[in-house]
């Protein structure tokens, strides 16, 4: 297997042949908006990859059509690694970074045309592993931006796979990738419905957001801090109002606790922050 994705990464690279594109209208792909959390991206012209080019025998002259296309017309090229690992054991394998390096020479094409480019990135990468795959796409591909497809860091989290790549996203979020993307629950399995689809999405604003955090950008840690100085003072409402997901914070809140207790569900009348303001003399807030 290892053999036949290295040998048709060799004939990609030998024809220049570019692997997956996609087109963006630049102005979704502000920067200011890449992974702050509460200004979701908007993202348009699904992969087009290479059934557009590889019908075509002479591929880097259809390229270089389509960068005179999308100068034209302002928009975002985004490249996609079509030799990306589809499980653990292909991470980082001889394709892939082959691949990489084809990548990385479109990149160059790209901006020489005056094209804005973007390049997309593996879905299964072990966690050991995460670090190194951005900072080899950073070297090879010039610096351009780069979407992971996740990352899931296990390949047994069938059904739970909005989990994994939550975790492999933080990290290559932390790691240097700017963008990262939503998987559902039914990724591998079948074909999401609409509670997936919202519950893979806060799962990829949660690993934004704990970037962020980890990069110390600026507004990441005020929004945690107000959120825990709301639990300290067990105002209720404002925690519910500063979740990720209020909505369903809130359900969570009227379903699982008694309004009747001061403290929540966990802790009942044991509440740490309860009994510490009895202690101190401080004014008891109630629910």
């Amino acid at each position: 297997m290892a053999t036949m994705r290295l040998t048709i990464a060799r004939a990609v690279a030998s024809s220049m042949l570019p692997p997956e594109i996609s087109m963006y209208p630049r102005d979704a792909l502000d920067a200011g908006t890449m992974l702050d959390t509460t200004k979701p991206v908007p993202m348009f012209w699904p992969s087009v990859g290479p059934s557009i080019i590889a019908t075509n025998g002479e591929s880097m002259n259809t390229y270089a059509r389509v960068l005179e296309i999308a100068r034209k017309y302002d928009v975002t090229v985004s490249i996609a690694d079509g030799m990306r690992p589809g499980c653990l054991a292909d991470s980082l394998d001889g394709a892939q970074v082959h691949e990489l390096v084809v990548i990385g020479e479109l990149v160059r094409r790209a901006r020489e045309a005056g094209v804005q480019v973007m390049v997309k990135g593996p879905g299964h990468v072990p966690l050991n592993q995460l670090k190194a795959t951005v900072t080899l796409q950073k070297s090879l591909c010039k610096g351009a931006p780069y979407f992971v497809f996740g990352p899931i860091v296990t390949d047994i989290g069938a059904g739970y796979d909005h989990i994994s790549a939550a975790i492999g996203g933080a990290i290559s979020a932390w790691a240097g990738a700017e963008f990262i993307c939503y998987v559902t629950a039914a990724e591998h399995i079948g074909l999401p419905d609409v509670d997936q689809v919202r519950e893979g999405v806060v799962a990829a604003r949660i690993a934004a957001h704990a970037a962020d955090l980890a990069k110390g950008l600026p507004g990441a840690a005020q929004w945690d801090l107000e959120l825990s100085r709301a639990r300290k003072a067990l105002d209720w409402q404002k925690q519910v109002d500063l979740a990720i997901d209020p909505e369903k914070a809130q359900y969570m809140r009227k379903t699982r606790s008694d309004d009747t207790v001061v403290g929540c569900a966990m802790c009942g009348k044991y509440c740490a922050m309860d009994i510490v303001s009895k202690y101190l003399g401080t004014a008891k807030v109630s629910c």
